[in-house]
């Protein structure tokens, strides 16, 4: 299985919508709540080229983007490839 890794923030809809579908999915993901941690925002700014909006998603380091992404790779028939590891 690849590695997933969202970073997210409290009271967040988009995060919720994007956690509900990798949990529906069971997929193991790395949790980083940015919520309250200036340090953790910056290191999620830097890995996902400039963006500020939550969520940011990572699958095997590759930046995947946010919840419209993450939802449009399933539309498409490619988050399950992606899931797995064969990109």
């Amino acid at each position: 299985m690849a590695k997933v890794e969202i970073y997210t923030s409290i009271m967040c809809p988009y995060c919720s919508r994007a956690l509900a579908l990798l949990r529906a999915k069971n997929i193991a993901f790395e949790q980083i709540d940015v919520s309250m941690s200036s340090d953790l925002r910056q290191a999620m700014r830097s890995r996902a080229a400039g963006r500020t909006s939550v969520p940011q998603i990572f699958i095997d380091d590759e930046h995947i983007g946010g919840c419209d992404e993450l939802m449009a790779l399933e539309s498409a028939g490619h988050l399950d490839a992606l899931l797995r590891g064969q990109s």
